[in-house]
Protein backbone atom coordinates (compact mmCIF):
# COMPACT_ATOMS: atom_id res chain seq x y z
CA UNK A 1 0.00 0.00 0.00
CA UNK A 2 1.48 3.28 -1.04
CA UNK A 3 1.55 6.41 1.08
CA UNK A 4 -1.10 8.18 -1.28
CA UNK A 5 -3.51 5.43 -1.34
CA UNK A 6 -3.27 5.69 2.09
CA UNK A 7 -3.60 9.30 2.24
CA UNK A 8 -6.77 8.95 0.11
CA UNK A 9 -8.40 6.37 1.96
CA UNK A 10 -7.99 8.73 5.34
CA UNK A 11 -9.77 11.29 3.24
CA UNK A 12 -12.63 9.81 2.27
CA UNK A 13 -12.91 8.25 6.44
CA UNK A 14 -12.71 11.85 7.73
CA UNK A 15 -15.26 13.00 4.99
CA UNK A 16 -17.39 10.71 6.55
CA UNK A 17 -17.35 12.79 10.04
CA UNK A 18 -16.54 12.30 13.69
CA UNK A 19 -17.26 13.73 16.76
CA UNK A 20 -14.40 12.71 19.89
CA UNK A 21 -15.05 13.42 23.22
CA UNK A 22 -14.03 16.52 25.09
CA UNK A 23 -14.18 17.42 28.61
CA UNK A 24 -17.16 19.82 27.61
CA UNK A 25 -19.41 16.71 26.86
CA UNK A 26 -22.03 16.39 28.55
CA UNK A 27 -20.76 18.76 30.87
CA UNK A 28 -22.30 18.59 34.19
CA UNK A 29 -21.34 19.55 38.24
CA UNK A 30 -19.16 16.47 38.51
CA UNK A 31 -17.37 16.19 42.29
CA UNK A 32 -13.96 14.72 42.44
CA UNK A 33 -13.79 11.04 41.77
CA UNK A 34 -12.67 8.87 44.98
CA UNK A 35 -10.54 6.14 45.80
CA UNK A 36 -13.14 2.90 45.96
CA UNK A 37 -14.56 1.82 49.12
CA UNK A 38 -14.79 -1.98 50.31
CA UNK A 39 -18.46 -3.21 50.81
CA UNK A 40 -19.17 -6.33 52.69
CA UNK A 41 -22.22 -7.53 51.81
CA UNK A 42 -24.28 -10.89 53.30
CA UNK A 43 -26.53 -13.04 51.38
CA UNK A 44 -29.74 -11.46 51.21
CA UNK A 45 -28.27 -7.88 51.30
CA UNK A 46 -29.25 -4.95 49.30
CA UNK A 47 -26.85 -2.03 47.56
CA UNK A 48 -27.66 0.79 45.47
CA UNK A 49 -25.07 1.86 43.11
CA UNK A 50 -25.08 5.12 40.21
CA UNK A 51 -23.55 5.48 37.39
CA UNK A 52 -22.67 9.15 36.87
CA UNK A 53 -19.84 12.24 35.94
CA UNK A 54 -17.16 13.07 38.49
CA UNK A 55 -13.78 15.10 37.97
CA UNK A 56 -10.87 13.03 37.85
CA UNK A 57 -7.56 14.34 37.36
CA UNK A 58 -4.98 12.50 35.45
CA UNK A 59 -1.03 13.57 35.22
CA UNK A 60 -2.49 17.26 36.67
CA UNK A 61 -4.93 17.98 34.31
CA UNK A 62 -8.71 17.11 35.27
CA UNK A 63 -11.28 15.36 33.32
CA UNK A 64 -14.84 14.85 32.81
CA UNK A 65 -15.08 10.89 33.45
CA UNK A 66 -17.77 8.00 34.36
CA UNK A 67 -17.73 6.25 38.02
CA UNK A 68 -19.67 4.11 40.24
CA UNK A 69 -20.64 5.67 43.15
CA UNK A 70 -18.24 8.09 42.50
CA UNK A 71 -15.50 6.59 42.49
CA UNK A 72 -12.36 4.92 39.53
CA UNK A 73 -12.47 1.86 39.78
CA UNK A 74 -15.74 1.39 41.32
CA UNK A 75 -16.62 -0.40 44.95
CA UNK A 76 -15.02 -3.77 45.43
CA UNK A 77 -18.16 -5.15 46.58
CA UNK A 78 -17.22 -8.45 48.90
CA UNK A 79 -19.62 -11.45 49.07
CA UNK A 80 -19.54 -14.52 50.57
CA UNK A 81 -19.34 -17.28 47.85
CA UNK A 82 -23.02 -19.14 47.06
CA UNK A 83 -24.63 -15.66 47.86
CA UNK A 84 -27.73 -13.66 46.60
CA UNK A 85 -27.31 -9.87 46.76
CA UNK A 86 -29.80 -7.26 45.11
CA UNK A 87 -28.27 -4.28 43.25
CA UNK A 88 -30.66 -1.56 43.19
CA UNK A 89 -28.99 0.32 39.52
CA UNK A 90 -29.46 3.73 38.54
CA UNK A 91 -28.27 5.25 35.03
CA UNK A 92 -27.06 9.06 35.33
CA UNK A 93 -24.37 9.16 32.36
CA UNK A 94 -26.95 10.71 29.98
CA UNK A 95 -25.85 7.95 27.83
CA UNK A 96 -28.16 4.52 27.67
CA UNK A 97 -26.08 2.03 29.72
CA UNK A 98 -26.78 -1.56 31.29
CA UNK A 99 -24.49 -3.17 33.81
CA UNK A 100 -22.84 -6.25 33.07
CA UNK A 101 -21.75 -8.59 36.41
CA UNK A 102 -18.38 -10.29 33.99
CA UNK A 103 -18.05 -13.90 34.79
CA UNK A 104 -20.63 -14.39 37.15
CA UNK A 105 -22.94 -17.44 36.82
CA UNK A 106 -26.24 -15.13 37.63
CA UNK A 107 -29.68 -16.08 36.26
CA UNK A 108 -30.74 -15.26 32.97
CA UNK A 109 -32.72 -12.14 33.44
CA UNK A 110 -29.84 -10.30 35.35
CA UNK A 111 -27.17 -10.12 32.45
CA UNK A 112 -26.99 -7.10 31.63
CA UNK A 113 -26.55 -8.10 28.04
CA UNK A 114 -28.91 -6.74 25.12
CA UNK A 115 -30.06 -10.61 24.59
CA UNK A 116 -31.70 -10.29 28.39
CA UNK A 117 -32.74 -6.55 28.54
CA UNK A 118 -33.47 -2.93 27.06
CA UNK A 119 -30.78 -0.46 27.32
CA UNK A 120 -31.72 1.41 29.78
CA UNK A 121 -32.42 5.65 28.98
CA UNK A 122 -30.64 8.15 30.93
CA UNK A 123 -32.31 8.59 34.68
CA UNK A 124 -33.79 4.68 34.40
CA UNK A 125 -33.33 2.23 37.34
CA UNK A 126 -32.82 -1.41 37.26
CA UNK A 127 -32.71 -4.05 39.68
CA UNK A 128 -30.42 -7.01 39.66
CA UNK A 129 -30.59 -9.88 41.67
CA UNK A 130 -27.36 -11.54 41.33
CA UNK A 131 -26.50 -15.00 42.87
CA UNK A 132 -22.46 -15.78 43.48
CA UNK A 133 -21.76 -19.79 42.79
CA UNK A 134 -17.66 -19.35 42.18
CA UNK A 135 -15.19 -17.90 44.27
CA UNK A 136 -12.72 -15.77 42.84
CA UNK A 137 -12.38 -12.09 41.46
CA UNK A 138 -15.09 -11.06 38.94
CA UNK A 139 -16.05 -7.62 37.67
CA UNK A 140 -18.86 -5.25 36.56
CA UNK A 141 -18.89 -3.22 33.68
CA UNK A 142 -21.15 -1.33 30.85
CA UNK A 143 -22.84 -3.13 27.77
CA UNK A 144 -23.37 0.09 25.79
CA UNK A 145 -20.80 1.52 24.33
CA UNK A 146 -18.45 0.03 26.39
CA UNK A 147 -15.28 1.49 24.14
CA UNK A 148 -16.72 4.66 25.31
CA UNK A 149 -18.54 4.08 28.88
CA UNK A 150 -15.80 1.83 30.20
CA UNK A 151 -13.14 3.49 28.79
CA UNK A 152 -14.28 6.45 31.25
CA UNK A 153 -13.73 4.92 34.41
CA UNK A 154 -17.34 2.43 34.53
CA UNK A 155 -15.82 -0.94 35.98
CA UNK A 156 -15.49 -2.08 39.05
CA UNK A 157 -14.60 -5.58 41.06
CA UNK A 158 -17.00 -8.44 42.91
CA UNK A 159 -14.36 -10.45 45.32
CA UNK A 160 -16.40 -13.32 46.04
CA UNK A 161 -14.78 -15.06 49.04
CA UNK A 162 -14.54 -18.84 49.00
CA UNK A 163 -16.84 -20.92 51.62
CA UNK A 164 -13.79 -23.17 52.59
CA UNK A 165 -11.37 -21.81 54.80
CA UNK A 166 -8.62 -23.51 52.86
CA UNK A 167 -9.27 -22.67 49.60
CA UNK A 168 -6.82 -20.06 48.97
CA UNK A 169 -3.16 -20.49 50.85
CA UNK A 170 -2.44 -18.01 53.70
CA UNK A 171 -1.27 -14.49 53.05
CA UNK A 172 -0.85 -11.17 54.95
CA UNK A 173 -3.00 -9.19 52.23
CA UNK A 174 -5.07 -9.70 49.71
CA UNK A 175 -5.08 -6.40 47.56
CA UNK A 176 -7.05 -6.10 43.77
CA UNK A 177 -5.58 -4.16 40.86
CA UNK A 178 -7.55 -3.02 38.09
CA UNK A 179 -4.67 -2.62 34.95
CA UNK A 180 -5.58 0.16 32.45
CA UNK A 181 -4.65 2.89 29.86
CA UNK A 182 -6.41 5.96 28.50
CA UNK A 183 -5.72 7.34 25.10
CA UNK A 184 -4.66 11.38 25.64
CA UNK A 185 -4.26 13.96 22.61
CA UNK A 186 -3.61 17.41 23.49
CA UNK A 187 -5.34 17.43 26.65
CA UNK A 188 -8.58 15.89 26.01
CA UNK A 189 -9.36 11.74 26.02
CA UNK A 190 -9.39 10.79 22.96
CA UNK A 191 -12.64 9.25 22.18
CA UNK A 192 -15.97 9.51 19.80
CA UNK A 193 -19.36 10.63 21.07
CA UNK A 194 -21.09 9.03 17.73
CA UNK A 195 -19.71 5.20 17.48
CA UNK A 196 -17.10 3.19 18.19
CA UNK A 197 -13.57 4.38 16.38
CA UNK A 198 -10.79 2.76 16.05
CA UNK A 199 -12.52 -0.64 15.08
CA UNK A 200 -9.14 -1.87 13.20
CA UNK A 201 -7.00 -2.50 16.07
CA UNK A 202 -9.26 -1.60 19.02
CA UNK A 203 -8.10 1.70 20.89
CA UNK A 204 -4.72 1.74 22.61
CA UNK A 205 -3.93 3.87 25.64
CA UNK A 206 -0.89 6.42 26.10
CA UNK A 207 -1.02 6.56 29.68
CA UNK A 208 -1.07 3.71 31.93
CA UNK A 209 -3.40 3.15 34.86
CA UNK A 210 -3.42 0.57 37.80
CA UNK A 211 -6.51 0.89 40.29
CA UNK A 212 -7.25 4.68 38.36
CA UNK A 213 -3.76 6.56 39.03
CA UNK A 214 -0.65 7.20 37.36
CA UNK A 215 1.39 6.77 40.11
CA UNK A 216 0.16 3.58 42.16
CA UNK A 217 1.89 2.64 45.08
CA UNK A 218 1.76 0.14 48.19
CA UNK A 219 3.58 0.01 50.99
CA UNK A 220 4.58 -3.37 52.58
CA UNK A 221 6.72 -5.29 54.72
CA UNK A 222 10.08 -7.38 54.55
CA UNK A 223 8.51 -10.91 54.93
CA UNK A 224 5.30 -10.04 53.21
CA UNK A 225 2.86 -12.36 50.71
CA UNK A 226 0.22 -10.73 49.13
CA UNK A 227 -2.42 -11.76 47.36
CA UNK A 228 -3.08 -9.73 44.11
CA UNK A 229 -6.06 -10.35 42.48
CA UNK A 230 -5.26 -8.40 38.69
CA UNK A 231 -8.01 -7.63 36.27
CA UNK A 232 -7.32 -6.11 32.70
CA UNK A 233 -9.98 -3.22 32.39
CA UNK A 234 -8.23 -2.11 29.15
CA UNK A 235 -10.39 -1.91 25.34
CA UNK A 236 -7.67 -3.68 23.68
CA UNK A 237 -4.51 -3.82 25.52
CA UNK A 238 -3.00 -6.89 26.81
CA UNK A 239 -0.87 -6.88 30.06
CA UNK A 240 2.10 -9.16 30.47
CA UNK A 241 2.29 -8.65 34.76
CA UNK A 242 5.85 -8.51 36.00
CA UNK A 243 6.54 -7.44 39.68
CA UNK A 244 10.66 -6.90 38.94
CA UNK A 245 12.30 -8.89 41.89
CA UNK A 246 10.14 -10.61 43.22
CA UNK A 247 9.27 -14.15 43.38
CA UNK A 248 5.24 -14.96 41.92
CA UNK A 249 3.37 -17.71 41.91
CA UNK A 250 0.37 -17.99 39.74
CA UNK A 251 -2.73 -19.05 41.37
CA UNK A 252 -6.15 -18.58 40.02
CA UNK A 253 -7.44 -17.19 36.77
CA UNK A 254 -11.01 -15.87 35.79
CA UNK A 255 -13.31 -18.39 37.95
CA UNK A 256 -11.03 -19.36 40.54
CA UNK A 257 -8.36 -21.74 41.52
CA UNK A 258 -5.69 -23.40 39.01
CA UNK A 259 -5.55 -27.19 39.83
CA UNK A 260 -2.15 -26.41 40.72
CA UNK A 261 -0.07 -23.53 41.97
CA UNK A 262 2.58 -22.85 39.26
CA UNK A 263 5.97 -20.63 39.53
CA UNK A 264 5.88 -18.24 37.14
CA UNK A 265 8.35 -14.74 35.44
CA UNK A 266 4.65 -12.97 34.41
CA UNK A 267 1.02 -13.60 34.03
CA UNK A 268 -0.68 -12.41 30.68
CA UNK A 269 -3.72 -10.86 30.65
CA UNK A 270 -6.00 -10.07 27.54
CA UNK A 271 -9.00 -7.67 28.31
CA UNK A 272 -11.43 -8.53 30.58
CA UNK A 273 -9.27 -11.88 31.87
CA UNK A 274 -8.22 -11.94 35.60
CA UNK A 275 -5.09 -13.58 37.26
CA UNK A 276 -4.26 -14.64 40.67
CA UNK A 277 -0.99 -14.12 41.82
CA UNK A 278 0.75 -14.52 45.20
CA UNK A 279 3.89 -12.88 45.86
CA UNK A 280 6.72 -12.77 48.10
CA UNK A 281 8.73 -9.80 49.39
CA UNK A 282 11.62 -11.26 50.68
CA UNK A 283 13.86 -8.34 51.19
CA UNK A 284 13.48 -4.62 51.59
CA UNK A 285 13.56 -2.22 48.62
CA UNK A 286 11.07 -1.03 45.87
CA UNK A 287 9.86 -2.98 43.42
CA UNK A 288 8.38 -2.39 40.02
CA UNK A 289 4.89 -3.21 38.83
CA UNK A 290 5.55 -3.87 35.06
CA UNK A 291 4.15 -4.58 31.66
CA UNK A 292 6.84 -6.17 30.05
CA UNK A 293 6.10 -6.76 26.31
CA UNK A 294 8.85 -7.99 23.52
CA UNK A 295 8.70 -4.04 22.16
CA UNK A 296 8.70 -2.12 25.77
CA UNK A 297 9.13 -1.86 29.24
CA UNK A 298 5.90 0.06 30.63
CA UNK A 299 6.40 1.19 34.67
CA UNK A 300 2.77 0.86 36.38
CA UNK A 301 4.04 1.53 39.88
CA UNK A 302 5.67 0.35 42.71
CA UNK A 303 5.79 -1.40 46.13
CA UNK A 304 7.49 0.20 48.92
CA UNK A 305 9.18 -3.09 50.79
CA UNK A 306 10.13 -1.73 54.41
CA UNK A 307 13.46 -3.14 56.48
CA UNK A 308 10.39 -3.28 59.38
CA UNK A 309 9.81 -7.60 59.36
CA UNK A 310 6.05 -8.84 59.21
CA UNK A 311 4.96 -10.03 62.03
CA UNK A 312 3.64 -13.05 60.92
CA UNK A 313 5.03 -14.49 57.65
CA UNK A 314 3.75 -17.22 55.68
CA UNK A 315 7.24 -17.96 53.35
CA UNK A 316 6.90 -21.18 54.39
CA UNK A 317 3.15 -21.90 52.88
CA UNK A 318 4.19 -19.55 49.59
CA UNK A 319 7.08 -21.94 48.85
CA UNK A 320 4.85 -25.30 48.76
CA UNK A 321 2.62 -25.96 44.85
CA UNK A 322 -0.69 -26.65 46.11
CA UNK A 323 -3.09 -28.66 44.73
CA UNK A 324 -6.71 -27.43 45.20
CA UNK A 325 -8.39 -30.34 45.48
CA UNK A 326 -12.02 -28.43 44.90
CA UNK A 327 -11.10 -27.25 41.49
CA UNK A 328 -9.66 -30.61 40.45
CA UNK A 329 -13.21 -32.27 41.64
CA UNK A 330 -15.26 -29.76 40.18
CA UNK A 331 -13.38 -30.26 36.95
CA UNK A 332 -13.56 -34.49 37.70
CA UNK A 333 -17.11 -34.18 37.07
CA UNK A 334 -16.62 -33.42 33.07
CA UNK A 335 -13.41 -34.38 32.75
CA UNK A 336 -14.49 -37.23 30.69
CA UNK A 337 -15.86 -34.94 27.78
CA UNK A 338 -12.44 -33.18 27.89
CA UNK A 339 -11.18 -35.57 24.67
CA UNK A 340 -14.30 -35.69 22.77
CA UNK A 341 -14.92 -34.26 19.05
CA UNK A 342 -15.57 -30.57 18.62
CA UNK A 343 -19.19 -30.09 18.77
CA UNK A 344 -18.65 -26.55 16.93
CA UNK A 345 -16.13 -24.67 15.12
CA UNK A 346 -15.82 -21.01 14.99
CA UNK A 347 -13.18 -18.43 12.73
CA UNK A 348 -12.15 -15.18 13.69
CA UNK A 349 -11.72 -12.99 11.05
CA UNK A 350 -12.60 -9.06 9.05
CA UNK A 351 -14.13 -7.76 6.66
CA UNK A 352 -12.65 -4.63 5.45
CA UNK A 353 -15.21 -1.98 3.77
CA UNK A 354 -16.88 -4.63 2.81
CA UNK A 355 -14.97 -6.60 1.06
CA UNK A 356 -14.75 -10.27 2.35
CA UNK A 357 -13.01 -13.47 1.16
CA UNK A 358 -9.56 -11.90 2.65
CA UNK A 359 -9.18 -9.06 -0.08
CA UNK A 360 -9.94 -5.06 -0.25
CA UNK A 361 -10.72 -2.39 -2.90
CA UNK A 362 -8.21 0.69 -2.87
CA UNK A 363 -9.12 4.02 -4.14
CA UNK A 364 -7.20 2.57 -7.65
CA UNK A 365 -9.07 -0.63 -8.51
CA UNK A 366 -6.54 -2.48 -7.36
CA UNK A 367 -7.01 -5.58 -4.74
CA UNK A 368 -4.86 -5.63 -1.69
CA UNK A 369 -4.44 -9.34 -0.41
CA UNK A 370 -4.88 -10.60 3.08
CA UNK A 371 -1.55 -10.18 4.58
CA UNK A 372 -0.34 -6.94 2.82
CA UNK A 373 -1.88 -5.16 5.33
CA UNK A 374 -0.03 -6.95 8.39
CA UNK A 375 1.53 -10.24 8.63
CA UNK A 376 0.51 -12.62 11.62
CA UNK A 377 2.45 -10.41 14.81
CA UNK A 378 5.37 -12.06 16.72
CA UNK A 379 3.98 -14.67 19.38
CA UNK A 380 0.19 -13.78 17.73
CA UNK A 381 0.44 -11.02 20.37
CA UNK A 382 -0.81 -6.89 18.70
CA UNK A 383 1.01 -5.71 21.93
CA UNK A 384 1.13 -1.60 20.66
CA UNK A 385 -1.03 0.05 17.92
CA UNK A 386 2.03 -0.72 14.91
CA UNK A 387 -0.76 0.65 12.50
CA UNK A 388 -2.28 3.92 14.45
CA UNK A 389 -2.83 5.60 10.88
CA UNK A 390 -5.05 2.88 9.79
CA UNK A 391 -6.49 2.01 12.63
CA UNK A 392 -7.29 6.28 13.38
CA UNK A 393 -9.80 6.13 10.39
CA UNK A 394 -11.55 2.69 10.90
CA UNK A 395 -14.91 2.97 12.41
CA UNK A 396 -17.60 0.28 12.44
CA UNK A 397 -18.40 1.03 8.66
CA UNK A 398 -15.05 -0.03 7.40
CA UNK A 399 -14.13 -2.57 9.59
CA UNK A 400 -16.45 -5.87 10.63
CA UNK A 401 -15.03 -8.04 12.57
CA UNK A 402 -16.49 -11.09 12.46
CA UNK A 403 -17.23 -14.80 13.79
CA UNK A 404 -18.43 -17.04 11.63
CA UNK A 405 -19.82 -20.59 12.13
CA UNK A 406 -17.58 -23.00 10.37
CA UNK A 407 -20.39 -25.55 9.57
CA UNK A 408 -23.86 -23.04 8.59
CA UNK A 409 -21.34 -20.38 7.46
CA UNK A 410 -23.35 -18.15 9.80
CA UNK A 411 -21.35 -14.61 11.45
CA UNK A 412 -21.86 -12.91 14.46
CA UNK A 413 -25.55 -12.19 15.67
CA UNK A 414 -26.94 -14.57 13.11
CA UNK A 415 -25.66 -17.63 14.83
CA UNK A 416 -27.94 -18.95 17.83
CA UNK A 417 -26.73 -22.50 19.05
CA UNK A 418 -28.82 -24.41 21.14
CA UNK A 419 -27.69 -26.51 23.91
CA UNK A 420 -29.24 -28.82 26.67
CA UNK A 421 -28.13 -28.04 30.12
CA UNK A 422 -25.53 -30.62 31.62
CA UNK A 423 -24.32 -31.56 28.44
CA UNK A 424 -21.03 -30.24 27.85
CA UNK A 425 -20.18 -28.37 24.76
CA UNK A 426 -16.42 -29.04 23.05
CA UNK A 427 -16.18 -25.27 20.67
CA UNK A 428 -13.41 -25.27 18.62
CA UNK A 429 -12.10 -21.34 18.20
CA UNK A 430 -9.85 -20.77 15.15
CA UNK A 431 -7.86 -17.22 14.76
CA UNK A 432 -7.75 -16.74 11.16
CA UNK A 433 -4.16 -15.86 10.33
CA UNK A 434 -4.56 -15.05 6.81
CA UNK A 435 -7.57 -12.32 7.54
CA UNK A 436 -6.97 -8.79 6.74
CA UNK A 437 -5.55 -8.12 10.36
CA UNK A 438 -4.52 -10.73 12.13
CA UNK A 439 -4.78 -10.63 15.70
CA UNK A 440 -5.35 -11.80 19.43
CA UNK A 441 -8.97 -11.89 20.50
CA UNK A 442 -10.26 -12.33 23.85
CA UNK A 443 -13.37 -14.16 23.38
CA UNK A 444 -15.85 -13.83 25.83
CA UNK A 445 -18.67 -16.28 27.06
CA UNK A 446 -22.06 -14.89 28.99
CA UNK A 447 -23.35 -16.92 32.10
CA UNK A 448 -21.15 -19.91 31.94
CA UNK A 449 -17.85 -21.39 32.66
CA UNK A 450 -15.73 -23.14 30.65
CA UNK A 451 -11.77 -24.40 30.49
CA UNK A 452 -9.16 -23.99 27.85
CA UNK A 453 -8.46 -27.75 27.44
CA UNK A 454 -5.74 -27.38 24.13
CA UNK A 455 -3.78 -25.12 22.09
CA UNK A 456 -2.84 -25.96 18.51
CA UNK A 457 -4.25 -29.54 19.35
CA UNK A 458 -1.79 -29.38 22.45
CA UNK A 459 -3.29 -30.52 25.73
CA UNK A 460 -3.73 -28.36 28.03
CA UNK A 461 -2.44 -29.93 32.07
CA UNK A 462 -2.88 -27.41 34.50
CA UNK A 463 -6.60 -26.29 34.05
CA UNK A 464 -8.40 -23.66 35.68
CA UNK A 465 -12.34 -22.20 34.93
CA UNK A 466 -12.49 -19.34 32.38
CA UNK A 467 -15.08 -16.92 31.26
CA UNK A 468 -12.55 -14.76 28.29
CA UNK A 469 -10.16 -16.99 26.43
CA UNK A 470 -7.19 -15.00 24.53
CA UNK A 471 -6.55 -16.82 21.25
CA UNK A 472 -3.93 -15.20 19.43
CA UNK A 473 -3.28 -15.11 15.76
CA UNK A 474 -3.06 -18.06 14.10
CA UNK A 475 -3.92 -20.26 17.06
CA UNK A 476 -6.46 -22.84 17.48
CA UNK A 477 -8.37 -23.18 20.96
CA UNK A 478 -10.76 -25.54 22.29
CA UNK A 479 -12.62 -24.91 24.90
CA UNK A 480 -15.33 -26.98 26.96
CA UNK A 481 -18.25 -25.03 27.85
CA UNK A 482 -20.19 -26.13 31.14
CA UNK A 483 -23.53 -25.50 30.04
CA UNK A 484 -25.05 -25.41 33.57
CA UNK A 485 -27.03 -22.04 33.74
CA UNK A 486 -29.99 -21.91 31.39
CA UNK A 487 -31.30 -18.88 29.28
CA UNK A 488 -30.53 -16.86 26.01
CA UNK A 489 -26.66 -15.60 26.37
CA UNK A 490 -24.06 -13.78 24.77
CA UNK A 491 -20.30 -14.69 23.18
CA UNK A 492 -18.23 -12.21 21.64
CA UNK A 493 -14.50 -10.53 21.67
CA UNK A 494 -13.64 -8.40 24.81
CA UNK A 495 -11.76 -6.06 22.56
CA UNK A 496 -14.34 -3.14 22.84
CA UNK A 497 -14.44 -1.73 19.09
CA UNK A 498 -14.23 -5.20 18.12
CA UNK A 499 -17.49 -5.54 19.76
CA UNK A 500 -18.68 -2.60 18.38
CA UNK A 501 -17.94 -3.94 15.04
CA UNK A 502 -20.23 -6.84 15.37
CA UNK A 503 -17.96 -9.21 16.68
CA UNK A 504 -20.86 -11.65 18.81
CA UNK A 505 -22.67 -14.30 18.63
CA UNK A 506 -26.12 -15.52 20.73
CA UNK A 507 -26.25 -19.40 21.91
CA UNK A 508 -28.95 -21.20 24.30
CA UNK A 509 -29.20 -23.16 27.34
CA UNK A 510 -32.18 -25.13 27.33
Amino acid sequence: MTKTQLLIIGLVLVALGAFAYTNKDYFVRAPAAEAPPVVELGDGDTYDLTAGYVEKEINGVKFKMLAYNGSIPGPLLKIPQGAEVTINFKNDTGMKTLLHSHGVRMDNAFDGSQTTQEEMEPGESFVYKLKFPDAGMFWYHPHVREDLQQELGLYGNYLVVASGEDYWSPVNREVPLFLDDILIEKGEINLSTRSADRTLMGRFGNVMLVNGKTDYSLAAQKGEVIRFYVTNAANVRPFNFVIEGARMKLVGSDGGAYESDQWVDSAVLGPSERAVVEVLFEKNGTFALQNKTPERTYTLGTVAVSERPVDVSYAREFAAQRTHQETVASIDAIRQYIGKAPDKRITLSIDMMGMSGGGHMMPDGQMMGGNMMMGVPEGGIEWEDDMSMMNAMSDTNTAKWKIVDDDSRKENMDINWSFRKGEPVKIRIFNDPKSMHPMQHPIHFHGQRFLVVARDRVSQENLVWKDTVLVKAGETVDILLDTSNPGVWMAHCHIAEHLEAGMMLKYTIE
